[in-house]
C-alpha cells in the first residue's frame, strides 16, 4: 500500500488530492491545524507548520509527500525534516511564478520572479519561487506542478464561478462584461489537477493548465448554460478603471478580465502537461458543473470576487446614461 503524506489535505485543492489518493487505495495522512476535517478515510495529524516540531510526529518513511503551501519557510522546513524519508515529493506551485505576463505561449523555461528572502514582506509569487527552490534541491524525486487558475465546484476564490452566477441571476436583464478583444481564458479543473498531482511516476517541472479560449467565447458559453436572455453590455478598460472596477479578483471586480499587457498569463503552454497525460475537462462540461454548484450555493451569496448585482445594476445605469 502506498503511504502518502499531504501537508494540508483539508483545503479545497489539497483535500481533492487526498481524496484522489484514497480512491487509488493509498494510506493517506494529512498534517493540518485541524480547523477543518480531513477527507473520510484519511488520518489527520494536528500540527502548526509555523512550529518545526510538527514534523516530529511524521518521522517515518513516505512513498509520497504532497505540499501546497505558499509559505517558503513551511516548504523549507518540511524538506529539511522529511526530504530524506520520502521516495517522491510533489509540490503544487503556481504559474504566478513567471516574471513576464505579456509573452504568449511561454513554457516552463520562462523567466521567474525573484525568490523571497527571509524577512521580506509576503508576496505570493516570490514565496512560491523560493519554495520551488527548496523542493528542486531534492533532485530527481521531485515533481513541481505549476497550475494556472484552478476552477470547479466548491472554488473558494469565486472567480470562474462569478460568471455562472452573473448570467444566471440576471435572467432577462443585462449583464456587464469587459471587452474580450485580445483576451483569453485558460483554466484547470480542480479534479484534473488532483489526478495529475497524484502520480509518483512524474518528476521535473510542468505547467498544469487547460487550453486557452477567447474570453468572449467563454462568456458566451456561460450565458448559454445559464439560459440568459438579456443583453451583454461591454464596458471598456478605461471606463471600468474610472469606475473603480478591479480586474481579475477581489471585491468590485470583473473576474477573468486582465489588462492587455497581462494577456500572456492566460496563454501559457500546456504541452508538457499534455505529454505527461494531463487531462483537460471540456470547458462546456466544466461550466455546467460550476453553474450547478453556484445554484446550489446561491448565486446572490456574498462573494470573494465579482460585483454584487446591485453594484452591477448601478454601473449598467451609468454606462447607459
Amino acid at each position: 500500500m502506498t503511504d502518502v503524506l499531504i501537508l494540508g489535505g483539508t483545503g479545497w485543492l489539497s483535500g481533492r488530492i487526498a481524496r484522489r489518493w484514497l480512491d487509488e487505495g493509498a494510506r493517506v495522512t494529512c498534517l493540518a491545524r485541524g480547523e477543518r476535517p480531513a477527507p473520510d478515510g484519511a488520518v489527520l495529524v494536528r500540527g502548526d507548520r509555523d512550529d518545526t516540531g510538527a514534523y516530529e510526529l511524521l518521522d517515518r518513511d513516505w512513498d509520497e509527500v504532497v505540499d501546497v503551501s505558499s509559505r517558503a519557510s513551511h516548504v523549507r522546513d518540511a524538506v529539511d525534516a522529511l526530504g530524506d524519508r520520502s521516495a517522491h515529493w510533489t509540490y503544487i506551485s503556481s504559474m504566478s511564478v513567471y516574471a513576464d505576463a505579456d509573452v504568449h505561449g511561454a513554457d516552463e523555461s520562462a523567466r521567474l520572479e525573484e525568490p523571497a528572502q527571509d524577512g521580506d514582506d509576503y508576496e505570493y509569487a516570490a514565496q512560491k519561487v523560493a519554495a520551488e527552490g527548496f523542493v528542486h534541491a531534492l533532485g530527481d524525486l521531485a515533481h513541481i506542478v505549476r497550475p494556472g487558475l484552478i476552477v470547479g465546484p466548491g472554488d473558494p476564490s469565486d472567480r470562474f464561478g462569478y460568471w455562472a452566477a452573473a448570467f444566471d441571476r440576471a435572467g432577462f436583464e443585462p449583464v456587464l462584461v469587459p471587452s474580450g478583444e485580445g483576451r483569453f481564458a485558460q483554466v484547470i479543473d480542480v479534479d484534473d489537477l488532483a489526478a495529475f498531482a497524484a502520480n509518483t511516476a512524474l518528476t521535473g517541472i510542468r505547467n498544469a493548465i487547460g487550453d486557452p479560449y477567447p474570453l468572449d467565447d467563454v462568456l458566451a458559453s456561460f450565458r448559454t448554460a445559464a439560459a440568459h436572455t438579456g443583453e451583454t453590455v461591454v464596458a471598456g478598460d478605461e471606463w471600468l478603471q474610472a469606475h473603480d472596477v478591479q480586474p481579475w479578483m477581489g471585491e468590485r471586480s470583473l473576474p477573468l478580465w486582465l489588462p492587455l499587457e497581462w494577456s500572456g498569463f492566460m496563454t501559457r503552454s500546456n504541452a508538457a502537461y499534455r505529454e505527461a497525460g494531463g487531462t483537460r475537462t471540456p470547458i462546456e462540461t466544466l461550466i455546467d458543473r460550476v453553474l450547478a454548484d453556484e445554484r446550489a450555493r446561491g448565486v446572490d451569496r456574498p462573494r470573494r470576487a465579482g460585483l454584487t448585482r446591485s453594484d452591477e445594476r448601478e454601473l449598467l445605469a451609468e454606462l447607459a446614461s
